[in-house]
């Protein structure tokens, strides 16, 4: 493998040898469903290049963002088979094109199963997800949508780096799980208070400080 997998200069030579035997790059166009609903063994994903999203889809086609994946994150939902006693349905694709590395789950299972500091990291990545979900939980349980369409705005903001986002009403609502029209009132409101300027398929930010005062009462403190 031409990456640093975290943690690699604490495996054996022979786990080194395993994991890089077993890893096959691939290449998502975007827009590509890479998992979804009960296909939960695709492998160990660690993201080479690009971006993804994890998300929830109901069974009304209600879909709300849970994380995304940026390079050199590692995505271990995909290989939930490796996980005793763990079910659950994620879906999971492309937001842009997107080059990663795959690692069958039953490679990784067996090295996990010989290395401590595998299986370590493995619970680590598996509470840090975990927590990002419960986070989001009590975001939506708790927190106003204008709080969180804010704070959503400046995060799409930084990952594009640009101020213009070229994204629609709807797209905006799934990442949210809320629905299109709520989103279109949100930004109207937006619009008028001078935050953003809307245009068809673009939302541009016009007054970050504002969105990040409104956005500051959700955004984490650690970790």
């Amino acid at each position: 493998m031409d990456f640093p997998f975290p943690i690699w200069d604490q495996l054996t030579p022979g786990q080194q040898r395993a994991l890089s035997a077993g890893a096959v790059r691939r290449r998502a166009a975007k827009g590509t469903v890479l998992s979804g609903g009960g296909d939960s063994c695709l492998g160990l994903l660690v993201v080479q290049s690009g971006q993804l999203r994890v998300y929830s889809l109901s069974a009304e086609g209600k879909e709300i963002t849970l994380y995304r994946l940026l390079p050199r994150d590692v995505c271990l939902f995909s290989a939930a088979c490796i996980l005793s006693g763990i079910s659950f349905a994620l879906t999971m694709a492309a937001e842009k094109d997107t080059e990663f590395w795959l690692i069958p789950a039953e490679v990784y299972k067996g090295v996990m199963a010989e290395s401590a500091p595998l299986a370590n990291y493995t619970n680590a990545i598996m509470a840090s997800r975990f927590s990002e979900v419960m986070f989001l939980l009590e975001q939506v349980m708790w927190t106003r949508l204008d709080r969180r369409l804010a704070a959503f705005l400046l995060e799409e903001a930084a990952l594009e780096g640009s101020p213009r986002l070229s994204l629609t009403h709807e797209a905006i609502g799934n990442h949210l799980g809320t629905a299109r029209e709520v989103i279109t009132r949100m930004l109207r409101y937006f619009q008028q208070e001078g935050m953003v300027a809307l245009s068809r398929g673009t939302v541009e930010l016009t007054n970050r400080d504002k969105l990040a005062r409104l956005a500051q009462e959700i955004t984490p403190t650690g970790g």
